[in-house]
């Protein structure tokens, strides 16, 4: 019997992150490939969660999110950024970033309208972009700098725009884009009238002194600005799915029509405990960032000492090389065998291209990982070469 599946879905099968971690566990390699840490997060917010769940904060939160994390992500964005919101109307709580985008592109996008984004492009845009019948419209970032290519960027747009959807720190590249990237992509949504709707989930996790700048911090900007992030990647809870979006009371509020009818509410007693991690002093994210710069940095020396042309990331939990001096020669078939021929996963750039061939050598490392896990991870690559 044929497929059920809906037509625009029949693209997206199983995920690349869901394919690369089951290899991983069949052949015992070193997992390289979904971006999840291998350690827990401050003891302060997994303590609070403890707490919050001995203490019966175990059924349903209130549909928006618990009052303490919405003031919380509200008092955060005001004290990194300059950012003030109602945090009753102004913010929501969702079950991770990746349900808040899909959330936002149905809530925003008719079926026909056209969202630009960049490729490489993280997995779940191209199929919320399509869960909502739009149609996706992109600009490529290339290798190995990943400069935005404004010629390129503004063919991407069009009488029937309805958002930009940008990731920055960027998955898979670790690109930051830098402020006049950011005011480029403001002067084109302005000019045709689009939302922009921004992924910051790295917000935290960069390095080389280079910073994160909030779309919604440009001038002009804050009223057609969508701001998503989460706990995941900052706390290393990336199990517990809490993410937030924040922007304009009536475009957060059509977000919400649709997250309700979604997941409802989800992640309990995680949501005060992320509040807690919120509140949290600066020394402690400065140590997350410190900590993934010199994880970055053992990675990136490994990867060069193997013979690989490395992009270096500002940000992020990954690298991409170039596999070519490895035998690659098609990405995705190249991580399929890499467990069985030297033990360690990676995930194919090209998956997150619409044309493959863009990248079609290039593979995606997660540093993130124990430096143990790293060191072996490297020389088994090396070994390769032999």
């Amino acid at each position: 019997m044929d497929s059920p599946l809906v037509e625009r879905m029949r693209a997206f099968g199983t995920t690349i992150f869901a394919e690369m971690s089951a290899l991983a566990v069949e052949t015992g390699a070193i997992s390289l490939g979904q971006g999840f840490p291998d350690t827990d997060g401050p003891r302060e917010v997994l303590d609070a969660a403890v707490e919050a769940i001995r203490t019966g904060r175990n059924q349903y939160p209130p549909g928006p999110g618990v009052p303490e994390l919405l003031e919380a992500v509200a008092a955060h964005q005001e004290r990194f950024y300059g950012l003030r919101l109602d945090p009753r109307s102004q913010v929501l709580v969702t079950v991770g970033a990746t349900e808040a985008i899909a959330a936002t592109i149905l809530a925003l996008c008719e079926a026909g309208d056209e969202v630009v984004t960049f490729e490489p492009y993280y997995d779940s845009y191209a199929a919320s972009i399509a869960l909502a019948g739009a149609v996706r419209r992109t600009s490529v970032l290339r290798f190995p700098d990943f400069a935005v290519d404004e010629a390129s960027l503004r063919a991407a747009f069009s009488p029937r725009t309805r958002l930009v959807l940008l990731n920055t720190p960027h998955n898979p590249t670790g690109k930051v884009f830098s402020r006049a990237e950011l005011e480029l992509i403001g002067e084109l949504a302005r000019e045709h009238d689009a939302w922009v709707v921004t992924d910051e989930v790295y917000e935290h996790l960069t390095f080389d002194g280079v910073g994160h700048l909030p779309v919604a911090s440009l001038p002009g900007m804050a009223e057609r600005t969508l701001t998503i992030s989460s706990a995941g990647k900052t706390f290393s809870t990336t199990g517990w799915k809490v993410g937030w979006v924040t922007g304009p009371a009536a475009a957060v509020s059509a977000v919400r029509t649709v997250k309700q009818f979604l997941t409802y509410v989800g992640s309990g007693p995680f949501q005060p405990a992320v509040a807690v991690g919120l509140g949290l002093g600066d020394e402690v994210y400065a140590a997350v960032a410190g900590s993934l710069q010199a994880k970055r940095d053992l990675l990136v020396a490994g990867l060069r000492r193997a013979g690989l042309e490395v992009s270096v990331p500002q940000g992020t939990y990954f690298v991409i090389a170039d596999a070519a001096p490895l035998g690659a020669t098609d990405a995705l078939e190249f991580c399929r065998e890499l467990p069985h021929r030297a033990g360690v996963v990676g995930v194919p750039v090209s998956v997150f291209h619409d044309d493959p061939e863009v990248a079609r050598t290039l593979v995606r490392f997660a540093f993130c990982k124990r430096d143990e896990v790293l060191d072996a991870a490297v020389d088994a690559l090396a070994g390769l070469r032999g």
